[in-house]
């Protein structure tokens, strides 16, 4: 299996095959992220939650197409910016673990945002 590492090496080697570099700004690489996010949300649009969870056929190959465009402007944002992905990504967890207690949530269906009102 491929690491993040490798994915943005992979990348890294397509950009530089076509001298695309000076385009890789983190400025641009945010607005393409934000591109192929916005492209993602369309194929989503106006499904209800249930058709949502089981997308198949084209549109899934699609939303895979898309899912993949995010993941790697993603990956190159983090590395021009000497940010670890997956080290930073863990951090977060830690820092929703202590925000969102596990305890306070069991058996009352209460949302995030319903969590911080309720303090």
């Amino acid at each position: 299996m491929d690491s993040l590492d490798q994915l943005n090496e992979r990348h890294r080697k397509f950009v530089e095959d076509r001298n695309w570099q000076k385009h890789q700004s983190p400025k641009n690489l945010v607005m393409a992220l934000t591109g192929e996010v916005g492209e993602l949300n369309e194929l989503f649009q106006w499904l209800t939650p249930e058709e949502s969870r089981e997308v198949a056929g084209e549109r899934k190959q699609a939303v895979a197409e898309e899912l993949a465009d995010v993941l790697i402007y993603l990956v190159r944002l983090a590395d021009e910016m000497g940010i670890d992905l997956v080290a930073a990504a863990h951090e977060k967890c830690e820092i929703n673990e202590r925000k969102y207690p596990a305890e306070a949530f069991q058996g009352n269906g209460m949302r995030p945002h319903e969590y911080k009102e309720s303090r």
